[in-house]
């Protein structure tokens, strides 16, 4: 029988164990800070790249507006030249009805003038 657990001892693999002691990983590595999300180069970027977005939303804001009022004024302006162009018809009109021969013919009357074929002169036509 001590053959046969000898035989047997030889078979088998023995592992070597080397003790590991889990306080030798912690005190060797110091302990970290949690890494910051962003360094303070990018928050300057984020900070610049802000600004300059609003700064230029501003001035298209800006921009915007002065397009606004200058339409407007142009609208006003249009309306103007619009009533003007009526008023403008209208006085037409009226020159064109008062300039008529039976017109003219009744106020010279009105006034006492008199018409007299000896002191008409005949003008060329233009």
């Amino acid at each position: 029988m001590a053959l046969e657990q000898r035989s047997f001892q030889m078979n088998t693999i023995h592992e070597v164990h080397t003790p590991q002691s889990p306080n030798s990983n912690e005190t060797q590595q110091p302990t970290r800070r949690p890494r910051k999300l962003f360094s303070a180069g990018e928050k300057f970027l984020f900070v610049l790249f802000a600004a300059v977005l609003v700064l230029f939303s501003t001035m298209i804001l800006h921009t915007q507006a002065h397009i606004n009022d200058t339409n407007k004024e142009v609208q006003k302006l249009n309306n103007d030249i619009v009533e003007i162009s009526k008023q403008n018809t209208e006085l037409s009109i009226q020159v064109s009805e008062k300039s008529t021969y039976e017109v003219i013919w009744n106020k010279a009357k009105e006034l006492g003038l008199n018409l007299n074929e000896k002191n008409v002169k005949v003008v060329p036509g233009r």
